[in-house]
Parts: C-alpha cells; sequence; structure tokens
C-alpha cells in the first residue's frame, strides 16, 4: 500500500502537532509519578488490617491498569507525531481518504476517519 500525503496545511498539522506534545510531555509526567507511587509497600499484618491490605491490593490493581492505559496512548501519541513527520498524518489508514481535521482536534491519536471506525 502506498503512502498517503497528509491531507492538512501546515498550520494544521502544527496546531495537532503541538497538542500531541502537549499529551506526550502529560502522560510521560504521569507514568513517571505512577510509577514511582506504585513502589511495592510493607504491608506486615500487625501494622496494617486485614480491610486495609485487601485495599492496598485493589489499589494496586487500579494503578497498574491506569498505567497500561497511559502506556498504550503514549505509543499511540508517538505513533502520530511520527506519522506528522513522515508526512502522512491525517491520511486514514482504511480507506487512504483524509481524516477531517475536526476528527483530528478531538482524537489527535487516531489512524482513522470516521466511517472507517466504525466498521
Amino acid at each position: 500500500m502506498t503512502a498517503v500525503q497528509s491531507p492538512l496545511r501546515a498550520d494544521q498539522l502544527a496546531m495537532v502537532r503541538d497538542e500531541l506534545l502537549r499529551a506526550l510531555n502529560k502522560l510521560e509526567r504521569s507514568l513517571k509519578i505512577s510509577g514511582e507511587s506504585a513502589r511495592p509497600r510493607d504491608l506486615e499484618q500487625d501494622t496494617v488490617g486485614r480491610l486495609s491490605r485487601i485495599d492496598a491490593i485493589q489499589n494496586a490493581g487500579l494503578t497498574a491498569n491506569l498505567e497500561e492505559r497511559e502506556r498504550q496512548q503514549l505509543r499511540q501519541v508517538v505513533d502520530a507525531l511520527r506519522r506528522i513527520e513522515e508526512g502522512t498524518y491525517g491520511a486514514c489508514n482504511g480507506c487512504g481518504g483524509p481524516i477531517p481535521f475536526e476528527r483530528l482536534l478531538v482524537f489527535p491519536e487516531t489512524r482513522s476517519c470516521t466511517a472507517c471506525s466504525r466498521g
């Protein structure tokens, strides 16, 4: 499949790129903070009650799920920035047509137009 050139103007690409860079910085900071706060803690039975231990285990699971979603979003943002650099950003991977700029403002990491994303 031949790579399709980006259908966006330079000012539109710059706007989306700035938004993606903000998202990248936010995700990197969040992952760093969650990585530091997710360090294992000593949960001694005599100092922490059974319910507190269960809460701590559940919180660790929720933190791990959130961290994985953030990692996935980070990969998508990095991929979108790569597509901007390659000049293919804004072209649908499904049909090859342009992804509307309005959609890209809402979902800057998307790889497909609305029709293709619906199936």
